[in-house]
């Protein structure tokens, strides 16, 4: 066999599938007869020939492209991960557009009350220190019912209708809200027959007239020695749109009312008050046999009602409403120069929580309804009762002002 036919043998082996074949045995060295490797005279010994070098196999790469242009592309194998990575995923993008829907919820939630307070009208209720009056506590805040029209037209004015106190307030009330333990609305009769500062003895509501919000803080303050730590104030147009925009508040009478100065006529069984109704219901007192009395029980009423209805899951659920309520509030409300939105929000949520039973609602202790003054028909407090109650409250004991609940 020839050198090119061995060359040729060994490469089809190595890339095919056949044995190599048998290469004969060719001795270096010529042997005699004998098996002798000594080489017969005059024989010349063939050099012996060199070893092919062995060339190792191509290592075969798995093909992961199909051959053709430059620019062809590799299209992905089904459910291959790639393939799994360039398809959509349309829960995927459901949760991301949930995501962004809830987050510009929780958005709108907490800029609306930013933007609502920023309006929030506020007057300066600063007033000397008063001896011996304590700060409770937890919060107290004083809340007044303004009789002031000035921000009405003559058709608000005339629809409103009732006599036109201007300057003065028919609602004083207290709401404390301890640290621990029921929040209490305690009303202090606008006719309470009190000393005002600078002004001698007077009925409360008086005070505001001489000297508005500061000096209605001050004779509260001096009357029942405590700090009050915010005021707010709602003014009578503002109350009314309130009233309407939650939808009106429901009312159950024993008695049908007629009453002549607020303009309240209402048959007895239950009814839902829209906002000019409400406000004479709030107001109304010579129709009620127990006068003033009557009448501030009715605004504790009103003010849980309204104010459980503000707190329900339908405000925060629905835009528009939230976008309503809070302005109407904007507009109802003044505010001391010192009252924040966090002490305005804890009071919103304990009237709420006082309008569903979960509170107290009292006036303070009195002791003639119907007195003769100086200044006319007075309200006198029971002055011994009301030292007591309001201990309590410096005390932060709210559990003992259930004595007083009537």
């Amino acid at each position: 066999m020839t050198d090119d036919e061995r060359r040729a043998s060994d490469l089809a082996w190595l890339y095919g599938s056949e044995a190599p074949p048998a290469r004969p045995h060719v001795p270096s060295h010529p042997t005699t007869a004998a098996g002798s490797s000594i080489p017969a005279p005059g024989v010349t010994s063939a050099p012996a020939p060199r070893p092919e070098p062995v060339v190792p196999a191509p290592r075969i790469q798995p093909r992961i492209a199909a051959t053709g242009a430059a620019d062809e592309r590799v299209a992905p194998v089904a459910g291959s991960r790639l393939g799994r990575g360039i398809r959509r995923h349309p829960v995927r993008w459901t949760l991301v557009v949930v995501a962004l829907l809830v987050l510009a919820w929780i958005v709108w939630l907490t800029s609306v009350p930013l933007l609502i307070w920023s309006r929030v009208a506020t007057v300066d209720v600063t007033v000397p220190a008063v001896a011996g009056a304590r700060h409770a506590p937890g919060t107290t805040i004083l809340l007044a019912g303004s009789d002031s029209r000035d921000d009405l037209t003559q058709e608000e004015r005339d629809k409103l209708g009732g006599p036109v106190d201007l300057g003065r307030t028919d609602t004083v009330i207290i709401l404390y809200i301890p640290s621990h333990g029921e929040p209490a609305l305690i009303s202090l009769p606008r006719d309470s027959y009190l000393p005002i500062p600078g002004h001698g003895k007077n009925k409360l509501n008086a005070a505001y007239a001489f000297g508005g919000a500061p000096l209605l803080v001050q004779t509260v303050e001096q009357a029942t020695g405590l700090v009050m730590d915010g005021y707010l104030e709602v003014n009578m147009g503002g109350f009314a749109n309130l009233v309407d925009v939650v939808g009106g508040v429901e009312v159950c009478l024993d008695k049908a009312i007629q009453d002549a100065d607020s303009q309240l006529d209402l048959p007895a069984g239950c009814q839902t008050l829209g906002g000019d109704q409400a406000l004479a219901y709030a107001r109304m007192r010579k129709a009620d046999p127990l006068g003033d009395l009557g009448r501030v029980q009715r605004q504790r009423e009103l003010i849980g009602k309204i104010a459980h209805k503000l707190a329900t899951p339908r405000t925060v659920l629905d835009p528009a409403r939230y976008w309503r309520v809070g302005s109407a509030a904007a507009d109802t409300l003044r505010r001391g120069q010192d009252t924040g939105a966090v002490p305005a929000l804890r009071a919103g949520l304990a009237m709420a929580k006082i309008g569903t039973g979960r509170g107290l609602s009292l006036t303070v202790p009195i002791s003639n309804p119907n007195a003769t003054t100086p200044a006319g028909s007075s309200v006198l407090w029971d002055d011994a009762a009301a030292r007591e109650l309001f201990d309590d409250i410096a005390a932060g004991n709210t559990a003992a002002l259930t004595k007083f609940a009537k």
